[in-house]
Order: structure tokens, then C-alpha cells, then sequence
């Protein structure tokens, strides 16, 4: 790296070298049943479920896929649903059998799932009961040869006192379709898997990018690749086995699956686990379950701590409080350390190196700050188009080097060599975030590649007009994007969301007075839209290319004014 050094603020607690995990996500939840039988593995809304049940629920799914459903080692097994136990279950079986999980979004529509479907080969799915309507004509096709559905209701405790996700009740329905089974019947009596357990270098997993730039892309990763992200993140984070996680972020993502999943079963550790969010229902579990870890969007906890009944409750156990995805702003930042005792603690990671890759020292950590880089990674500072590093301080596009890189994308070769280059013998991803490095190794998001306003020659980047925007007092959330001008190219419009019972206080004129005061005059959005709500994904990260396509659809037909 260029004149750039971390030493001084390494955590003081930890190693320079980790010892990389050399064995396979299933042999944790074998350890952790070995260790902690009668401990609580999974409390779903007050149902608890001990790591010796969890294990034994595990083979006795994996046996259903082996000898049921004919999934053979490196088969693909699709994965449809909220969170649940269930789908903890499903997923570690998957990897017992040394086949290989494909988590969706459970939003996808038929016509996604088709894709999904065909693009990994998978021929099995295991789905939750409501999703099973996307499904069906996929199965009658041929395209799905065999289903497992789950109901979530099947998991509830008998008398809960916890707010529920609308539906989550249900109980599951008959269904008659050839080659659809039920969770319950397929799990009445013990089995257990006849084939070898996983290594650290079967494929485990292949995580399907947003799409945002084009056809969604499996990303694949094996045993090792998603145990080193999770070692590194759980000795960096100071996690172990008395902690409670509550886990919200979905588990179809990598955010929620290593925070949520991964990471409590490496260490033996309790998961709350919602279905949803729900802020009142995280609050009272919080609360009665003593959580000590949470790991979310900003989105989340931005509205977890705008709750007004959050002072009549008790949340002394929570010492960590952490995620990814987006920066926090630094108002809400500032109001979680005076207000809470509560330092947000950032790190950066993607689909392709299985979340955690930077982050920030526990005991040092910057705000709006992705970190710096953690355990045998190297990190770099480049010019886009020439991959020469560039010097501290410098903006360019971040590659990223070291144990948790995925293998590459599920048969696209030319997207692989695009995305994953080698550079002075090692490799790397490139990883399309403009960032730029400071004096003490610490990483700074700019925007994406590709997210910038370019403002008659200036650039504005919106993530940095977004933060400053969240400083003002009415304002809930706000999302900036280009919007085409004729006069300036292009000029800087914010989608705002004002805080509740402020809406008739403040104007689109009281707005860009307000931004006139706080930002440079090229910064300053020219257009202020007010919507009730930002359009979100599953995992709580703005869609900011909805609203910047919004934009360009009103300059191209400007009677149709969107929001």
C-alpha cells in the first residue's frame, strides 16, 4: 500500500495472523451440540430450540434430501423463505450432504425464481408455505423436480406475548402437486445421512447479486471462503459464546446469514430470531432475552431507536451494535453515543467476500468509516481504468484481496475475468466502490463507480450529500440521485422523507435554504420530492437506482411526474 500504515491503531487485543478455520460449516454445529446440548441454539418469539434438537433436526432433514429427494453431493438445493428455523435447518442439511444452498430473496417473483432455477441447475427446493404459489407452475413444468414446504407456524411457542408478522400463523396447507412434501411429515422419525461430511473446499453456498447492473450473478463460495470471513469477523468483533445475537437482517443474504447464522454457530453463541422486522417486537425480545449483539442495516436501527416508548425499556445488555451495507449517518451516530452510550461500529463486506472483509476497531473506530482491512487481506486504492494504485487520500476504485474472496460466478467466465484480476501475483476483486484511503489506513466510501452527479463539471457524490441532509432536523431518511438538466447536464435532486408529524413544517424551499447553509453551492439539490417512504431492498439498503430511473423517466415525459 502506499504510504499508508495501520499499525499504530490495530485492535491491541488481537493478533496480527489468524488461523484460518481448515474444516466446514457443519462441523461447527457439530461442535456446538457437542459443547452445549441443552443451550438454546434458536428462540423464535419465545420458542426455544437447543443446539442438540438443532443437530439432530439437521440430519434428520439431510436424510430427506439424500434419500427422498436423490440430492447427491454438489447438487443445488434452492432455499425460499423468511427467516425461520426452518430455514437454519434446511441450510445446514444442504451442507451436510455436501450439496450446495442457493438462497433467494423471499420477494422474488416466478419469473426470477425461474432464472435462479435454471441458472444454478437446481432441481430441489425447500420453500415456505405462502411462497409455494411462485413456485407451483415451475414444478408442473418440470423446470423444480421436488419441494419441501415449511409453515413457520410450526415453530411458534404455544402462548406468545410477542407482536407476530401478519400471517406467520397460518398453519400449512394441503397441497396435492406430484413431488411436493411437507415439513412435517418428512420430519416424524430420526434418519441419518449415509454420505461423507462436507470438507472446507466443497462448494457451500452460491449467493445471487442484486442484478442491479445486469442479470443477477451467483457468487460462489466454498467452506473456507465463508469460515474465514466468519473467523475474521467474530475475533475482530470480540464474539463468543455467552453472547445473545438477535438476528432480523434476512438470512438469504450474506449480512444476515454470517451475523445471524454463521457466526453464533461458530461460536456457540444464542440467536433471537425474527421473522421480519418489527421494531415493537424486536424491542420487547431485546429486552426479555438479555440480546448483547445486533448486527443491521442503518435503516433498521435508524427506526428501532426513533421508537417513543424505547425509554421505558430496559436495553443494558446491548454492548454491540454494528452492520454494513450503507454508512450511518453521522447525526444518527452521534445521537446513539449521547443519548444511548451506544458507539456504531461500521465494517464493509459484499456478496463476494462473504460480508466482513473491513472493519472497524472496536476500540477506535471512525464514523461513516468502512474500516481498515482485517486479517490477511490487502486492500488498494486504484485507478479504474489503468488498475495503477494511487496514492493516500486519493479517490479510486477499492480492490480487495485475501481468504474470504469467493471462487469466482456460477458459469460466467467472462463476468469472473472482469471482476476478479490478478495484480502483482495475487488476487483480487474489484469492487466498483470509489473509496479513498487516509494517513492511518482507514477505508472511506465515496459512492459507487457509477453513482455520481456530475454538475457542469463538477462531480457530487451522493452519499456524502445524503449524510449532511440527515442533519436536519426534519428529516427521516433522504436519497440522492442524478436528475437530467438541460442547462448543467445533470443537478442534484433528493428524495426526502420527513419525520413523522413534521410534515406541514417544512417545504422544498426550507430544504435547499437549509442545504444552502451546510454544503457547497454545486451540492445543494436543486429538486426536493417528498415521498412517505424510500423504496427498500430485503436486506434495508435504499434502491436509489429506482428513484434515479424515476428521475429520468419525468425528464423524458415531464406531465408524468413521479413519487
Amino acid at each position: 500500500m502506499v504510504g499508508v500504515s495501520c499499525q499504530d491503531h490495530w485492535p491491541r487485543h488481537l493478533p496480527r495472523q489468524l488461523h484460518f478455520p481448515e474444516s466446514s460449516l457443519y462441523f461447527n454445529l457439530e461442535v456446538a451440540a457437542g459443547r452445549y446440548p441443552g443451550k438454546p441454539a434458536i428462540v423464535f418469539y419465545g420458542a426455544c430450540i437447543t443446539f442438540r434438537d438443532l443437530h439432530e433436526q439437521v440430519d434428520r432433514f439431510a436424510a430427506h434430501l439424500e434419500q427422498d429427494c436423490g440430492v447427491q453431493p454438489g447438487d443445488r438445493v434452492l432455499l425460499y423463505a423468511q427467516n425461520c428455523p426452518q430455514f437454519v435447518v434446511a441450510y445446514y442439511a444442504i451442507l451436510r450432504i455436501r450439496a450446495v444452498v442457493v438462497p433467494v430473496s423471499p420477494m422474488s417473483v416466478s419469473s426470477e425464481l425461474e432464472y435462479f432455477l435454471r441458472d444454478s441447475g437446481a432441481a430441489v427446493a425447500v420453500l415456505a408455505q405462502e411462497l409455494y404459489p411462485a413456485l407451483r407452475a415451475l414444478l408442473r413444468s418440470g423446470v423444480l423436480r421436488r419441494a419441501t414446504l415449511l409453515a413457520y407456524s410450526d415453530c411458534l411457542p404455544d402462548d406468545c406475548d410477542i407482536p407476530l408478522p401478519e400471517g406467520i400463523n397460518a398453519p400449512a396447507p394441503a397441497v396435492g402437486d406430484a413431488g411436493v412434501a411437507h415439513w412435517g411429515d418428512v420430519m416424524t422419525a430420526p434418519r441419518q445421512p449415509a454420505g461423507d461430511k462436507p470438507g472446507p473446499d466443497d462448494l457451500a453456498v452460491i449467493g445471487y447479486t442484486s442484478g442491479t447492473t445486469g442479470q443477477p450473478k451467483g457468487c460462489m463460495h466454498s467452506h473456507r471462503t465463508v469460515l474465514s470471513a466468519v473467523a475474521a469477523s467474530q475475533a475482530w468483533r470480540g464474539n463468543c459464546a455467552v453472547d445473545v445475537h438477535l438476528a432480523v437482517a434476512p438470512m438469504f443474504h450474506f449480512l444476515g446469514m454470517q451475523g445471524g447464522m454463521h457466526g453464533p454457530m461458530y461460536t456457540g453463541a444464542t440467536v433471537v430470531l425474527m421473522q421480519r422486522w418489527d421494531r415493537e417486537a424486536a424491542l420487547l425480545l431485546m429486552e426479555r432475552f438479555r440480546v448483547t449483539t445486533w448486527a443491521a442495516p442503518p435503516a433498521m436501527i435508524v427506526d428501532f431507536f426513533a421508537n417513543p416508548t424505547l425509554p421505558g425499556h430496559d436495553l443494558s445488555s446491548l454492548c454491540f451494535l454494528g452492520g454494513g451495507g450503507a454508512a450511518m449517518p453521522e447525526a444518527v451516530a452521534r445521537r446513539l453515543q449521547d443519548e444511548f452510550g451506544i458507539a456504531y461500529n461500521e465494517a464493509y463486506g459484499l456478496t463476494e467476500t462473504a460480508a466482513f472483509i473491513l472493519g472497524n476497531p472496536i476500540h477506535r473506530g471512525k464514523r461513516q468509516c468502512l474500516g481498515m482491512a482485517s486479517f490477511a487481506v490487502d486492500a488498494r486504492i486504484v485507478d479504474p481504468d489503468t488498475l495503477q494504485e494511487l496514492p493516500q487520500g486519493q479517490v479510486g476504485e477499492l480492490i480487495l484481496s485475501g481468504p474470504q474472496v469467493a471462487l469466482g460466478y456460477w458459469e460466467k467466465p467472462e463476468a469472473s475475468r472482469e471482476t476478479f484480476i490478478r495484480l502483482d501475483g495475487r488476487r483480487y476483486l474489484r469492487t466498483g466502490d470509489l473509496c479513498y484511503v487516509d494517513e492511518e489506513g482507514y477505508y472511506f466510501m465515496v459512492d459507487r463507480l457509477k453513482r455520481m452527479v456530475n454538475v457542469s463539471g463538477y462531480k457530487v457524490w451522493p452519499a456524502e450529500i445524503e449524510s449532511i441532509m440527515y442533519a436536519h432536523p426534519d428529516i427521516h431518511e433522504a436519497c440522492v440521485v442524478a436528475a437530467p438538466d438541460a442547462r448543467r447536464g445533470e443537478t442534484v435532486r433528493a428524495v426526502v422523507v420527513v419525520k413523522p408529524g413534521r410534515e406541514s413544517q417544512v417545504g422544498e424551499d426550507d430544504i435547499i435554504r437549509w442545504c444552502r447553509e451546510h454544503m457547497a453551492a454545486y451540492k445543494v439539490p436543486r429538486q426536493i420530492r417528498f415521498v412517505e417512504s424510500l423504496p427498500k431492498s430485503a436486506t434495508g439498503k435504499i434502491l436509489w437506482r429506482q428513484l434515479q430511473e424515476q428521475a429520468r423517466a419525468e425528464a423524458r415525459n415531464p406531465n408524468e411526474r413521479s413519487g
